[in-house]
């Protein structure tokens, strides 16, 4: 038990790591090509926009936690005189 909890560890910072240096990540659509191939040619792919990259799911959740946390944490300033101190 002790093993598999230390080899998660190890797999969930490295991946942490991952998406701190690198956090664009090959298009899983298009096999970073851009292109999706068709019965009658090829298209621009419509989950990458032709960029061939998209933002990994970590640097999203990462993201997302970010502006989480700073929405619940910006201090609020009262212009009213007389207002209560928590609003």
């Amino acid at each position: 038990m002790l093993i598999t909890s230390a080899a998660l560890l190890a797999i969930l910072g490295g991946y942490a790591v991952l998406c701190a240096i690198s956090p664009f990540g090959p298009c899983r659509k298009c096999s970073g090509t851009g292109l999706r191939e068709l019965r009658k040619g090829s298209k621009v792919c419509r989950r990458c926009h032709g960029q061939r990259r998209r933002l990994r799911i970590g640097r999203r959740a990462l993201n997302s936690g970010r502006r989480t946390h700073a929405a619940g944490t910006t201090h609020r300033t009262s212009t009213t005189k007389g207002a209560a101190p928590w609003l």
